[in-house]
This record gives structure tokens, sequence and C-alpha cells, in this order.
């Protein structure tokens, strides 16, 4: 053990109880940027701030005996898996999902237009599985988990249960005509004998116009759930896109991100699985703020004003629906 690790470990109960310090550790001083050789007793506190603003106990000494000290900002430290744990009462900005789905996010609680009740905001494809209502993959009544089941959601975590959504209908989808099925029936046995492996199926394109992917849940009991949203705080109204505007979310994967709004009024091809596509129509778009498992996230102004509900991206773009449309269509206010 060398000299600089004796006096860590000499100084480290005496170090952390200074006002601001959360850790302390061994590594190279830095200076105007720059790391130089000389290794340091590194003091960690969640904000840097100036000296003269401190009493004369926060201050952290230049050096403890005859080893330097270096002050690093880490801000506060929190455990990452909280979002994605079971949490009663759950916060948006954590893990959600209809039971047959992977998880995403819990983007607001609203409430009914009329009842007023308490209902759970996200995306139809994170609470619906992606149903457009007639493919029976989702029906209203169906249970959902928090966490999600890729998180570990199982059926004792059920919050509540799917309550309103909005249909996602596909640019393609597979014929029910009887005369059509009839033909299909044909063509696939007769495909058959020379490709025993090929499947005849007829397919016509939708001239739907998707506005939103969205859905609510009811919660079992309205002490499951939480009005304020995880690291920002309660929602206070809703605004209008406008471009330019600084956006951010809170969400199951990425947490808290921010962005700003690009473009508006975007039409755009969506992919929903392998060869699945859907066009979105009055979209918002902003730059990268997003990953896998943050669908569901509401999108706010830096004044926690609902903007829109993310529910698409790329590496590249966030996809956002108008949170105007969202609301009109699902019937609910905040």
């Amino acid at each position: 053990m060398d000299r600089t690790e004796r006096i860590l470990r000499k100084y480290t109960k005496k170090l952390l109880e200074i006002q601001n310090v959360v850790g302390v550790g061994i590594g190279y001083k830095t200076v105007n940027g720059e790391r130089t050789n000389k290794k340091s007793l590194l003091v960690l506190v969640k904000k840097k701030i100036p000296r003269e603003e401190l009493r004369k106990a926060e201050v952290i000494p230049e050096r403890v005996e005859d080893v330097n000290t270096d002050v690093i900002e880490v801000g506060e430290i929190k455990l990452l898996g909280l979002r994605t744990e079971k949490l009663r009462p759950a916060r948006p900005g954590i893990s959600i999902g209809h039971y047959k789905v992977t998880a995403g996010t819990f983007g607001a609680l609203v409430r009914d237009s009329v009842t007023r009740e308490p209902l759970i905001l996200s995306n139809n494809h994170v609470l619906a599985n992606s149903t457009n209502g007639r493919d029976k993959k989702a029906s209203l009544g169906d249970p959902i988990l928090q966490p999600g089941a890729y998180d570990g959601g199982k059926s004792e975590d059920v919050i509540g249960h799917l309550f309103r959504f909005i249909p996602v209908e596909k640019d393609m989808t597979q014929v029910e005509c009887p005369v059509a099925k009839v033909g299909e029936r044909i063509l696939d046995k007769a495909v058959k004998i020379l490709r025993p492996s090929y499947n005849v199926r007829f397919y016509k394109k939708k001239a739907m116009q998707n506005l939103v992917d969205a859905a609510l849940a009811k919660p079992v009991h309205p002490s499951y759930v939480s009005d304020e949203i995880l690291e920002l705080g309660k929602v206070k109204g809703e605004t209008l896109p406008e471009l330019g505007l600084s956006v951010v979310k809170s969400g199951r994967t990425s947490g808290v991100t921010k962005s700003e709004i690009k473009a508006m009024n975007v039409v755009i091809k969506v992919m929903l699985g392998e060869n699945e596509e859907a066009t979105f129509y009055e979209q918002i778009l902003t730059g990268p703020m997003a990953k896998p498992g943050d669908s569901g996230s509401l999108v706010l102004t830096e004044k926690n004003e609902a903007v829109g509900l993310l529910f698409a991206g790329s590496e590249e773009a966030t996809l956002i629906n108008p949170i105007i449309n969202v609301m009109k269509l699902l019937k609910f206010t905040f």
C-alpha cells in the first residue's frame, strides 16, 4: 500500500462528513482541463461551489498531509435500476407494459375528461400490443404490468388494465374478403406443389392515416400511481409545439434527456416489426433523445408543459405525437 492509499484510508471518514461531499478516491489531478501525472486524493462532490460561498468547515483542503487533493463534481449519485423496478406508487418515467410486450414507459397520469378518474398514459404499442382493435393482439381489460415483463414483471405486478386505445393501422393488411380467401387457398395449394415451404397470402394497401400511437390504462387503485414524473415533477398543462422549442422527457431506458423540435407536420413511415409498416401524420421530430424502452414518455417544455407523446425514433431522430391530438382522441386532460 503506497502513501496515497494510506492517507485515503486515514481521512475517508472525516472527508465524507463534510457537507456536499459524496465520495473519495485516488486519481490523477486535473489542472486547467489537462490531466497531470500527480497522483492525488480525489474528493467527489454533488456540486462545485465557489470557495467564497463556503463556510470554513465546508472547504476542501488543497492538501491532506503531503498529498494533493482534487475536487470533482459528480452530481447526486443514484441507483440506476430504479426505473425498471416495481414501485408503488408508480411514477411516470418508469417501466410499464401490456403483459404480452417487453416494456415501455409510463408517460403520465392523466384524468378522464368526463369522470375525472386517474388513468395511465403511454403508447398503444406499450399498453395495447400495437393492436388495431381487430387483430386480437389486445383487448380492453387486459392486465398491465409494472415493471414490464422484460424487467421482471409478473402476474403479481399488475398495476392496471387496458382501458382505452387508438388503433394503429398498418399500411398493408391481410385481406378478409371471402372471395379473396378462396383465391388465396387455391393459389397456395398450387404453389406448394413446387415450393412446399411457401405460403400465399393476399394483402391490401390501407388508406388509413395514423395520428397517434396512444393508449390508456385504468389503475387497480388510485394509490398505486403518482402524478409526479420521475426527476421532472408534475405536469403544468399543455402547449402547442414550435420549431426550435427546447423539450425534455423522462424515460425508462435513458432517463432524463433533452433536445429541440426540428420539424413539425411530419409524415413518417414507422417500422412496427419485420415487414410491417405504418404511416403517421402530423408528427413532431426532434434530435435524438430516446432509446428502446423510452416509448410512451411524455415530452415537455422546460416549464413542464406537455408537448407530445414519444413513440418512435432512431439514432438520429425522435418522433413525437402532438399532445393536443392525443388528448382529443383519448379524451383526457391533465
